[in-house]
Parts: structure tokens; sequence; C-alpha cells
């Protein structure tokens, strides 16, 4: 069975900040001749199999999931101090979904499929004249 991950995007306020960042990343990387884009995180996730079936990231952006990379790769590294940690291999694509109000929380979170939002498609785009935080809200009421 496919799961996801949730992860608060810290001290990111927008996902074209995040596409940035992830962006300077892989340029980061291309300079080390390497061409992977990851993300890391001190815990080891022990669902690894069922991440890496079809799994994804779901981003948190100011209180909100509002977009999802797809999971590649899970791989296991230890530190200059042996502690261990993990490096999981991400997707460059972003793929905006219909953003869904999200309470804070710490490190990260297994999402299950029936709890996911829905990928946004251009038919929801009727709205880009709006602020996001505005469209948000409206989304989360039902009202568009």
């Amino acid at each position: 069975m496919t799961i996801h991950l949730l992860r608060m995007a810290a001290r990111v306020e927008s996902v074209a900040k995040l596409k940035q960042l992830q962006a300077e990343r892989l340029i980061q990387s291309a300079a080390e001749n390497k061409s992977e884009l990851y993300t890391y995180t001190r815990n080891i996730p022990k669902r690894m199999d069922e991440l890496i079936d079809d799994g994804s990231i779901y981003w948190v952006i100011k209180k909100y999931i509002k977009v999802r990379q797809r999971i590649l790769g899970i791989e296991r590294h230890t530190n200059e101090e042996g502690r261990a940690y993990c490096a999981i291999q991400i997707d460059p694509e972003l793929k905006q979904v219909v953003a869904r109000r999200q309470k804070a929380f710490q490190g990260w979170r297994y999402l299950k499929p029936e709890d996911i939002p829905t990928d946004l498609h251009p038919s929801h785009s009727k709205v880009t004249n709006l602020p996001s935080a505005l469209a948000d809200e409206l989304r989360e009421l039902g009202l568009i």
C-alpha cells in the first residue's frame, strides 16, 4: 500500500520560494557532479517500501498543504558525528494540490492515501488573480 509523507517547509513563505531553494540546491549538486535532489531528515521512515511505491512528500507552506513531490528513493547515511540520518530523493517537479489547512507539527508525518489533497488541475486556476492566501481561505470554506 502506498503511503505519503507530510512535511513542514520551514522558513518557506511560498511555493515559488520552495522552487527557488530547490533549484539552487540542484545547481549546487551539479557542481559536485550529481543531478539528484534530496531532502534530509533525522528520523528514518520505517515504512520505506511503502513510500518508494509511488509515494510523495506533501509540503506544508504557511499552514497549508500546497504542493507535492514524488519520492524517488530513500537512503540511510551517517554524519561525521556518527548519527544516522535519512536522505529522501525527490522529483524536482513540484505538483500543486488543492490547498488544505494543516496544524503545525515537528519533523514529518505519514499521510494515508485517503487523507491526501487532490492535485490542482487547470480547471481550478480560475482564481489565479486572487492572492493565494485568500484563494486558500475560500477553498477551505468550500466557496471555490
